[in-house]
């Protein structure tokens, strides 16, 4: 027989050369079910499961001039127009009015010292913008409330999904050049924790519902107010014909 011919040396080269490429498909084919599973999973998990899988990365806000600047005031305390803001720092509107209104007001009115505005702590939308709140005041301790401030917005990504938690709002200390220890010691002690239970004590006594609202000279003006709206508001009250009455 033609078999017999053949060493059986030939006859057992074949057959490892066969199974390698077969256990080779196999496994080539498990990896790409697994990774499919796990892409699947994650998209099915949704976007703050995901979170958890990318780098974790502070971005610092781009620094606004600001001429005068004491805690969680801007402007010149005398000032014609006094404006107080009652915010969340997790609240959208306030990041809209943050955003594209705030840089403007500052410009034309804050800087040019017609405006003195004042940032109030209204937190309404969970445990991370009381603690966001108290963070922003210990910034303050060091003459950085307002780029605190800022880098919170900059870093907001959504609503109690661990944006404005305590080591994260170190993290955004340090960032800033902060005494960590300092403000670790600030926020973790609690010591402006009574200041942001009364500054939302006030906001409810000064008919605030929701935010951000704006108290112009007494007059109360809720939502994310384009400027061109303020500004009218502010040029009232500059001349005089500010109507009490509304609001």
């Amino acid at each position: 027989m033609i078999e017999d011919q053949i060493p059986n040396e030939a006859i057992f080269e074949e057959r490892p050369k066969h199974n390698w490429t077969i256990w080779l498909a196999a496994g080539g084919c498990a990896v790409i079910i697994c990774a499919a599973f796990f892409v699947g999973g994650l998209l099915f998990a949704g976007a703050d499961f995901v979170k958890q899988f990318l780098p974790d990365i502070v971005q610092v806000a781009e620094e606004v001039p600001r001429e005068i600047t004491q805690s969680n005031t801007m402007g010149d305390p005398k000032a014609a127009v006094h404006i107080i803001e009652y915010g969340d720092f997790q609240c959208p509107y306030c990041l809209k009015f943050w955003s594209e209104t705030e840089p403007q007001l500052i410009e034309e009115y804050v800087n040019t010292g017609r405006v003195y505005f004042e940032y109030r702590s209204y937190p309404i939308l969970g445990p991370e913008s009381f603690t966001a709140a108290e963070g922003a005041y210990c910034a303050g301790d060091q003459g950085k409330f307002w780029q605190f401030h800022d880098t919170l917005f900059t870093n907001w990504t959504g609503e109690n999904v661990g944006d404005f938690t305590k080591d994260k709002l170190t993290r955004y200390a340090e960032a800033l050049n902060l005494n960590a220890a300092e403000f670790e010691s600030c926020l973790g002690g609690g010591k402006y924790k009574r200041r942001v239970e009364q500054d939302k004590a006030q906001g409810e006594a000064d008919g605030v519902h929701a935010t951000p609202t704006f108290i112009i000279n007494g007059v109360k003006v809720e939502g994310a107010q384009s400027f061109d709206i303020l500004k009218k508001y502010i040029e009232d009250a500059l001349n005089g014909n500010l109507n009490t009455e509304s609001g």
